[in-house]
């Protein structure tokens, strides 16, 4: 199971900026785990949504259990997986 899972909304809004946003329960842990997922949610956002992501498209992340023990490569990985998949 991936370490979170992604859903993807097209704007018809006309702009092209590629959004994200990122939510994280009470359940995975305390404000110090949260905050460690986030920002490594945030980081492989930036790495991979300038490649695969299309334009005019509002990601949300939502956090797993899983996902703040997985390796960031993992993590990276998966997320191109599941925006191609999205994309399809």
């Amino acid at each position: 199971m991936p370490g979170f899972v992604l859903l993807a909304r097209a704007r018809a809004d006309g702009d092209a900026t590629t959004r994200l946003g990122i939510t994280i329960t009470k359940k995975i842990g305390g404000a110090v785990v949260r905050n460690r997922m986030r920002r490594r949610f945030h980081e492989i956002a930036r790495m991979v949504l300038p490649d695969v992501g299309a334009a005019g498209t509002d990601y949300v992340m939502i956090g797993r259990a899983g996902g703040i023990e997985r390796d960031f490569a993992t993590l990276k990985a998966e997320l191109a997986r599941a925006i191609e998949k999205v994309a399809r």
